[in-house]
């Protein structure tokens, strides 16, 4: 006996097409059918039947209409969520299938913090392009040392690079420790610090310090290290995350950060940075991100591989 075939075979799978999703999103998008049109170079009356056809199959009301446009209702606003997802995963699904054929060539997606891109990274890109220069390397700003895996679970990146400085608590994230990094109290070549054999942390409270906004996790490790040692955290004179500002002020001689020794790597010839003699705790593991359930790249296990080589020659180098 046939069984009665499901719902989505009978209604939905049959009706459903993808090329009216995403005219409803560009519709939502655009918040009038007009506007879209235009940007999709298609008729309008063409833009209305694709939404009628998707409210057909799906036997409810997709936009409420008024003078000011279209506005998704709540059962396209629950469609819009999932079909994103099906998108994103269509889309990493033909990127697979060409990494299949060309396994040394494409695009390979990263997200890092702004500092790595401040040397590491380049570097990491500069030997993976002589030995595949067919590779094509996307690097967007991200933070996944305080465990922000959007761009991840989005599929806006294949992985993530950063420092781990707590252990993960996401449990769709896998994580691959390809090396370790520590930070450092910096003055720039023209502060009276450098000249110092002996600094303790005591001495350096009051300075004036270029700090991490507060409710990042680096500024939670820096006020730990003093605390570890019965002290009260300095107080910022500037907050920031851009690495323009921290150089430009410490080449005044007047201001003290922290920075990784990545940064120092490859930044201290060039801006005159000096590394205090100040103990400022443990290193920190380099670590690269990805999600459990998602097969990664040929592509961007070449990345990977060679963000190992370059972490393992850094840690000879310090």
């Amino acid at each position: 006996m046939t069984e009665a075939p499901a719902p989505w075979d009978s209604r939905i799978g049959r009706r459903l097409k993808l090329r009216d999703l995403r005219i409803l999103f560009a519709v939502v998008e655009a918040g009038s059918m007009a506007k879209a049109a235009g940007q999709l170079r298609m008729s309008q009356p063409a833009i209305s039947e694709a939404i009628a056809n998707l409210e057909g199959a799906l036997d409810v009301r997709l936009l409420d209409r008024s003078r000011r446009g279209v506005e998704p209702t709540i059962y396209a606003q629950a469609l819009l969520k999932r079909g994103r997802n099906a998108f994103a995963e269509l889309d990493h699904g033909m990127r697979e299938i060409g990494y299949l054929a060309h396994p040394t060539a494409g695009v390979v997606r990263i997200g890092c913090p702004e500092n790595m891109m401040s040397g590491f990274v380049p570097a990491i890109i500069d030997r993976l392009s002589r030995r595949y220069p067919q590779i094509v390397v996307h690097a967007i700003t991200a933070q996944p040392g305080a465990q922000q895996f959007q761009v991840l679970r989005e599929s806006h990146v294949d992985l993530m690079l950063g420092r781990i400085l707590r252990p993960v608590t996401d449990a769709a994230i896998a994580s691959e420790i390809i090396g370790e990094d520590r930070f450092f109290v910096v003055a720039g070549a023209s502060s009276p610090w450098i000249r110092r054999r002996q600094v303790a942390l005591a001495e350096l409270v009051n300075e004036r310090w270029i700090l991490f906004p507060p409710d990042n996790v680096v500024s939670s490790s820096f006020a730990d290290v003093f605390q570890a040692h019965g002290l009260e955290a300095p107080q910022a004179s500037v907050i920031s995350f851009s690495l323009d500002v921290r150089m430009h002020l410490l080449a005044t001689g007047r201001f003290l950060t922290v920075l990784s020794g990545l940064v120092l790597q490859y930044n201290a010839k060039r801006w005159s940075l000096r590394a205090l003699p100040v103990d400022f705790g443990e290193p920190v593991p380099i670590t690269i991100f990805t999600l459990k359930d998602r097969t990664t790249s040929p592509v961007a296990q070449l990345f990977i591989e060679q963000a190992g080589a370059v972490a393992a020659s850094l840690q000879k180098v310090r």
